[in-house]
């Protein structure tokens, strides 16, 4: 018999290393493969390590012919003794061996899942994580650290515990991003407030109950209770559809003036800026305004206290006004230091019959041109309608062969739905390992939305499973089934994906780039139609706003492919979000609209158009003239006006980027001239 060493011996020479799973490399050591044989022959009573000398060196033969100068990994050697060990008849060590493997594979898995307390508290403190920087909403503080390691477990649990192999695997590897990992809840929620204001914040055993608002102060008062409650229920934005529409009556039943309308609304937004929710942070709010009474709600009699009143919502389009007016200029105004208040975001329905040369008009555009709050969703050139914010609670039969809108922008959802969660694919990463091979990137596509649509299924079927049995006690009460509740998946670096797939030669901004871009949507678009059909659940394609997910993808593709090409700076790379133009590419609204156009009407989740001003817009008017054209010329769904400002602590708003306060710098200097005259 062949002397058992000089057969691994010569391979050695070919193999200096082997891969491990995670990636490392480790010396090549042919007795470690003989040990494992021997072990598993001697707990199986089959043979002694004569005969497992003998294996390992068929296993080693084996192996030069398959990977002749390629580096072997772990994984294929195993396979080859299993193999091995079949062919040679030792069936009971060919069982006890496999068995071995999948009992070092579920330790492996429970050592993934296990979190290293004290490297994650320092990993926070020196903000050397990247979750610390995910969520802009979220401050550094206690709270934050808190929730940063409650996040590690739970996103372990998700990876190891409740998503397949393959599916922790490409998220781990950056192939996709899974959102939310770090909460055991649903995505994003819009909520009836026009339920709410009829049945009162009640219903959960053991805890406090209101009955229906009957005036304007209670009812903004539960509103504030809802949405802080029920964002301890979901990871993301909590909406409310037609606020000034519903709030109206109570304005009318009381006879309220201008006055206490603005001290109600005034205590609505600050109480829903103060960070009350886990973490430290706001609750992540978003409210719309129909500003007209919507043709679907004219007709209706409104209720308060269990009580008909005796008109109806098309009759109180000057209440509606008023409260306009109390939001625009209490959000305008800001906090005590004049910085602009975050939360909640406001959507307008721009409808054809929208009053642009009203005073409300001159309000709502002066504060658009100061600070860019708004978001304005386009019901005069786009697909949607302005009944589709309530249309989702009633419709209980679903085309499935169409995608349906999700509505009310980025961070808003219609009544009653939402999104159950979020995978977003790596596109830069697709062509940049199928550069110039269509068919390999849309093959790797498909591979990768199967991934994300088996996860959200999952997802889906386990907190449906934890709101039923009690984890999610409001959201069970006032929502009940997530049957209406989208299955969201994003993009992120299409730009890059078409800088690395033609080698740099295209981009989104080229005729050949833009039609790649095009032609990757309406295949996901087409793929989620599928999806919709096979599993009988609503599936959308949203513009994901990868706050962290864009660094996280760069940074781990910089690890593993060094030539890879991506946008900032080589120690902090990034990928455009989405399929948006590159930063700094135009400073001309209309043009980034003309390119942009097709690409934002492709997505039927969330997606704004932001359109970014150096400074602040010269004149209410300009800005008035910029939205109105935009939304008249143009099919897109939502857009907002992001202007440049700063905020001093010491003066407040600036106008454009300043470093440093230029007011601030002049003081100082003024004293310095001062002392030395």
């Amino acid at each position: 018999m062949n002397d058992p060493l000089s057969a691994p011996h010569s391979h050695a020479l070919i193999w200096p290393s082997v891969l491990k799973r995670n990636g490392a490399r480790v010396p090549f050591d042919p007795g470690r493969i003989c040990s494992a044989i021997t072990r598993a022959g001697r707990a199986s009573g089959e043979f002694d390590g004569g005969v497992a000398e003998r294996i390992t060196d068929v296993v080693l033969s084996t192996l030069a012919s398959d990977t002749a100068h390629r580096e072997p990994a772990i994984e294929q050697i195993q396979d080859l003794v299993e193999l091995a060990l079949m062919d040679e008849g030792f069936y009971q060590t060919a069982r006890a061996y496999i068995a071995y493997r999948e009992q070092h594979q579920r330790l492996r898995r429970d050592r993934q899942t296990m979190v290293d307390a004290i490297t994650s508290v320092n990993e926070y403190l020196d903000r050397e994580d990247w979750r610390v920087n995910a969520n802009a909403n979220q401050g550094y503080s206690l709270g934050g650290l808190i929730l940063n390691i409650a996040g590690k477990v739970t996103a372990n649990y998700w990876l190891s515990h409740v998503y397949p192999e393959k599916i922790g695997a490409a998220h781990r590897g950056a192939d996709l991003h899974i959102h939310d990992l770090d909460m055991l809840t649903g995505y994003c929620a819009g909520w009836s407030l026009r339920t709410l204001l009829r049945e009162g914040f009640n219903g959960v055993p053991g805890k406090v109950e209101a009955a229906p608002p009957r005036h304007l102060s209670s009812a903004v008062g539960q509103m504030v209770n809802f949405l802080g409650t029920l964002q301890n229920e979901w990871a993301g934005a909590q909406a409310f559809s037609s606020f000034d529409t519903y709030l109206a009556p109570f304005v009318r039943k009381d006879g309220l003036s201008y006055q206490e309308i603005r001290q109600n609304i005034q205590e609505f937004i600050y109480n829903l800026n103060v960070p009350s929710r886990w973490g430290g942070q706001t609750p992540f709010t978003n409210v719309t305004f129909d500003w007209v009474c919507p043709d679907d709600l004219k007709e209706q009699v409104p209720v308060i206290g269990e009580e008909e009143m005796p008109f109806r919502y098309g009759d109180l389009q000057a209440e509606m006004e008023l409260i306009n007016q109390a939001y625009i200029e209490v959000m305008s105004e800001g906090d005590a230091r004049g910085r602009v208040f975050t939360f909640p975001i406001p959507t307008y329905n721009i409808t054809s019959d929208f009053p642009w040369d009203s005073a409300n008009a001159e309000r709502l555009f002066a504060m658009t041109a100061k600070y860019g709050l708004p978001y304005f969703q386009n019901f005069i050139n786009s697909e949607l309608q302005p009944n589709m914010v309530r249309s989702m609670c009633c419709r209980l039969q679903l085309d499935l062969r169409e995608l349906l809108k999700r509505g009310n922008g980025l961070f808003g959802s219609s009544e009653q739905t939402g999104s159950i969660g979020v995978v977003t694919i790596n596109c830069a990463r697709l062509g940049y390992l199928h550069k110039n091979d269509a068919e390999g990137l849309f093959r790797r596509l498909d591979a990768l939305t199967e991934m994300a649509k088996e996860s959200l299924e999952i997802k889906r079927k386990v907190i449906q499973r934890q709101m039923d049995t009690g984890l999610f006690p409001y959201s069970k009460r006032y929502l009940g089934t997530l049957r209406n509740h989208f299955s969201t998946i994003g993009v992120n670096g299409i730009h890059e994906m078409i800088r690395n797939f033609t080698d740099d030669h295209e981009n989104i901004t080229t005729p050949a780039g833009y039609a790649l871009a095009v032609r990757f949507l309406d295949h996901v678009r087409d793929r989620m139609v599928a999806f919709q059909e096979e599993t009988g659940h609503m599936y959308n394609l949203e513009a994901t706003p990868a706050e962290g997910t864009t660094y996280r993808f760069a940074k781990e593709d910089r690890k593993r492919f060094p030539d890879i090409l991506q946008a900032g700076l080589p120690d902090k790379p990034y990928y455009t979000n989405s399929s948006q133009l590159p930063v700094g590419f135009t400073d001309d609204p209309f043009e980034a609209m003309e390119r942009q156009e097709a690409l934002q009407a492709k997505y039927t989740g969330g997606t704004v158009l932001h359109l970014y001003m150096g400074d602040r817009i010269s004149s209410t008017e300009t800005c008035k003239r910029l939205v109105r054209r935009a939304l008249e010329r143009f099919r897109l769904p939502y857009i907002t006006i992001t202007p440049t400002f700063s905020i001093c602590p010491v003066h407040g708003y600036l106008s454009g980027e300043h470093p440093f306060c230029p007011i601030c710098d002049e003081e100082r200097l003024a004293e310095k001239r001062q002392r030395s005259a």
